[in-house]
């Protein structure tokens, strides 16, 4: 078992990933390097491999699917996560193991946002988006996570070994936070530097293909994770449509003793139905989800026997 592994995902980082890897060594001498090179075509394999780094390969195309790869295949006290765009400082790198090492977090934000991101990203729709997401994440999950997209993180071997990952592309930044905050893991907001891209260095991430998959995730994981919350919202927005419908109905029945829109009657009724069927939904799926907690921890405590034994 590794004491710490720097996992870097790449794909066509030729013009800075050597430099990463070294910055890497030289700020973590006792570190593991990995790149996971995900289908390059400007022989980032090897230039990595020249570096001094671990080189595998992950030939399903997207972020996450790198990062499934790499939790499987690698067993770290430490984990720390970062871009082969050298657009985060490695010689912060043992600000984020810190906390994972001595003080039992389970994931460590590299925090963007509170330092030089907004000045050095020359992209304002990804700055307003990542605000945007901040404040809807830290507001649904009651939270303080304040760098949800950031790509420079550290994580601790329990959470690296329960985290399912399920998205494909760059939202898996937002599933990480939002795992982390169901599961009551202990999380530790640490500010870095951020500086953009060098200049020949072009971004994966486009801004409104992936912005919009990283709301719909947001979305999904809500429902998946808050169904309760989730579907008394439908079950309240049914309710007051049909209100909304059957007032004048009703209205016209106190003035006439007459029911004059028996359709419109009809169709609030069945979506009174609606509402109450999504309420007793998220009541059945809450249970079923604090199920799902209970035999998640008893499955920490299998991890953490796991992890006793490797470390002896």
């Amino acid at each position: 078992m590794d004491e710490i592994a720097v996992l870097i995902p790449c794909y066509n980082e030729s013009k800075t990933i050597e430099k990463v890897v070294k910055d890497f060594k030289a700020a973590l001498p006792e570190a593991v390097i990995y790149v996971y090179d995900n289908n390059s075509t400007d022989g980032t394999d090897e230039i990595a491999r020249n570096a001094g780094a671990i080189v595998r390969y992950e030939y399903q195309q997207g972020k996450g699917n790198v990062i499934r790869r790499m939790f499987r295949e690698i067993d770290a006290k430490c984990y720390i996560m970062t871009d082969g765009d050298d657009t985060y400082p490695a010689d912060e790198a043992r600000k984020l193991c810190e906390p994972v090492l001595k003080r039992n977090a389970d994931m460590v934000v590299g925090d963007r946002l509170s330092s030089s991101y907004f000045e050095e990203n020359k992209r304002p729709f990804h700055n307003f988006g990542n605000s945007i997401v901040r404040g809807s994440i830290n507001s649904m999950f009651k939270s303080d996570i304040r760098d949800i997209m950031t790509g420079y993180r550290a994580f601790s071997y329990l959470f690296v070994k329960s985290f399912p990952v399920l998205s494909k592309g760059f939202e898996i930044e937002t599933e990480m936070s939002i795992h982390a905050i169901d599961k009551n893991m202990r999380v530790e907001n640490v500010i870095i530097q951020y500086r953009d891209r060098p200049e020949g260095s072009v971004s994966k991430l486009n801004t409104f293909s992936d912005g919009f998959k990283v709301i719909k995730t947001i979305i999904k994981l809500y429902k998946n994770y808050k169904p309760f919350g989730f579907f008394t919202w439908i079950a309240a927005l049914l309710a007051l449509l049909a209100t909304v419908f059957l007032i004048p109905v009703l209205c016209e029945y106190v003035a006439t003793g007459l029911v004059l829109r028996f359709p419109t009657l009809i169709v609030c009724c069945f979506v009174y139905l609606s509402a109450i069927q999504a309420f007793f939904a998220g009541i059945m799926l809450s249970t079923i989800r604090q199920k799902n907690l209970q035999d998640y921890e008893t499955k920490l405590i299998t991890l953490q026997n796991i992890y006793q034994d490797k470390t002896k």
